[in-house]
């Protein structure tokens, strides 16, 4: 349902509230001139396996600024630099078998844009990004999997996790927009249903809402449930690619799609109802380690930020804003919230530089299940400053709050 005028006047006095610093500018295109500055969301093949994500995410961010503010005296910069970001991804990509192998999921992410890109552009570059969209699609089939058919996160032997499926399910429900009647794309939206189904089988938690990191199909790993095969611990932004790869294919899913849409709204809408509980009311950001909250060592930083509190932030605004959320008060309460924790996120870790970019402090560098899964390991990692993928996210919680002045 969409919000009424009485949440709406609640929206705005909670944002006048929350953001103390250059509150008469965009901070949506600011942290875009600033990623561009620094040259980040550009593949290099030097940079590991996160860097298709860290491109892809750059892409997300850009192209959703292009959709909110096309005329924006930017508008020509940001469009040139999804292009530059999606050329410098695709010759990477162009081999499925070989993406299967080499990069996580997370590689899908690059997908969206390359695929635009093939439909629209006129140059000598179409054919590559085609390719590269199509090698992407395909890889998805080479994937390895588990005993249940649930898609390996990366290399680690029958590992899903929830970060995968950001990447995956929009792309795949991108890709397959022509309907739900042709087999191809009926096969497709199902896949999408069963790889999120897998995942809340194994990972959910009932008494909270909330999902842990990932599981381990043949119950070996250290961190394995005996059971469940569940890690134990829900990490923020393992849980925010999750809540943004909800709200993002259901938007993209065909009208006909009813099964699947009923079914991720249902999940969207639950875990917004989770989230709001988990929030922290001295700050209004998220735990590191969410199913800990004020456990030694445990903090609410920007990585939770990235994934929590810019996360989800972005995903219960646009939720809201899209009318995906199934009562009022639930809309409320969601927007209420994420505009809450983005100004929390800008007055504690977003600043300007002496360069004039908008800098952002303490992303942690990478959690993962490659690991001993354990509490400590959680806590310990190092922080990064100026990690794309927490100024990305901050773009579209910038966005979603920026929709509402």
């Amino acid at each position: 349902m969409k919000l009424n005028t009485c949440a709406f006047a609640a929206l705005l006095a909670s944002l006048h509230a929350g953001i103390s610093f250059a509150s008469n500018v965009r901070h949506s295109t600011w942290m875009a001139q600033s990623i561009m500055g620094r040259s980040q969301g550009i593949m290099t093949g030097k940079g590991g396996s996160s860097e298709p994500l860290q491109a892809g995410f750059t892409q997300k961010a850009f192209t959703a600024i292009l959709e909110r503010y096309p005329l924006d005296p930017l508008a020509n910069q940001f469009r040139d630099y999804v292009y530059q970001s999606a050329a410098s991804v695709a010759p990477f990509m162009l081999n499925a078998t070989q993406d299967a192998l080499t990069y996580p999921l997370d590689r899908l992410s690059n997908g969206n844009a390359l695929l635009s890109l093939s439909e629209t552009l006129e140059t000598d570059e179409k054919e590559m990004f085609s390719s590269a969209a199509a090698a992407l699609r395909q890889s998805i089939d080479l994937n390895r999997r588990n005993a249940e058919g649930g898609l390996w996160y990366f290399t680690y032997p029958n590992w899903s996790y929830l970060d995968g499926m950001y990447s995956l399910a929009p792309f795949y429900a991108l890709y397959t927009a022509g309907g739900s009647n042709d087999p191809k794309a009926r096969k497709a939206l199902e896949e999408i249903r069963f790889q999120i189904d897998l995942l809340y089988q194994h990972n959910y938690i009932a008494s909270s809402g909330l999902l842990v990191h990932g599981y381990d199909d043949s119950k070996t790993a250290v961190w394995a449930n005996h059971i469940t095969g569940a890690s134990p611990y829900v990490w923020g932004r393992s849980l925010g690619w999750l809540i943004m790869a909800l709200v993002d294919t259901v938007e993209l899913l065909p009208k006909s799609a009813c099964k699947e849409r009923d079914d991720l709204l249902q999940k969207y809408n639950d875990l917004a109802r989770a989230l709001i509980r988990a929030v922290d009311p001295a700050t209004g950001g998220w735990w590191q380690v969410m199913n800990e909250p004020g456990r030694a060592k445990n903090y609410i930083e920007s990585s939770e930020i990235v994934a929590g509190s810019a996360m989800f932030s972005a995903a219960l605004l646009k939720g809201a804003r899209l009318g995906y959320l199934m009562d009022d008060r639930l809309a409320v309460e969601a927007t209420v919230v994420g505009v809450r924790a983005h100004g929390y996120l800008t007055n504690t870790f977003v600043a300007p530089n002496k360069e004039g970019l908008l800098d952002y402090s303490g992303t942690v560098s990478v959690c993962s299940l490659n690991s001993t899964a354990s509490y400590e390991y959680y806590v310990g990692q190092p922080l990064l400053p100026n990690s794309v993928l927490g100024t990305a996210a901050y773009i579209l919680a910038s966005l979603e709050v920026e929709s509402l002045a």
